[in-house]
């Protein structure tokens, strides 16, 4: 099936990317809305993933002291295991050269520490808890 990563742009892309965080976060996982929606989301930079069309995916990348934060993965159910997630970080690791950004940072949710760990990434700090859900921080250099 045809796979594709694009940037947001669109407000139509920007609603399916936000209604895919809400199947995801807050109906899913139990995350109050209230902190899944956060004031970064504005000026953020968001990518959609769509698979033979449909979206199932979103990330979005903010920028913090010449770092890249990778934030709010989502992938439907029905895209999980499809590599669509690592498609979405690779496109914000893209996106972070492009402007020139040296390293990638992710609050990882412990459940999916060795997902990001497949792809480069390295914990560093203790773990703690966002939204009741345990989290660890992560970082890759470009």
């Amino acid at each position: 099936m045809d796979t594709e990563v694009v940037p947001v742009v669109a407000e139509a892309d920007r609603k399916e990317a936000l209604a895919i965080r809400l199947q995801v976060f807050v109906a899913e996982q139990g995350v109050p809305v209230e902190l899944e929606l956060d004031e970064l989301d504005e000026g953020a930079e968001h990518f959609l993933a769509r698979m033979g069309g449909a979206p199932v995916g979103t990330v979005r990348m903010v920028r913090r002291d010449g770092v890249a934060v990778l934030g709010r993965l989502a992938v439907l159910s029905e895209a999980r295991g499809t590599g669509l997630g690592a498609a979405l970080v690779r496109a914000v690791e893209g996106r972070a050269r492009e402007v020139g950004l040296g390293s990638v940072e992710l609050h990882a949710q412990t459940a999916v520490r060795a997902f990001y760990e497949r792809l480069g990434y390295v914990a560093f700090g203790v773990e703690d808890v966002e939204a009741g859900i345990p989290h660890v921080w992560m970082r890759r250099v470009l």
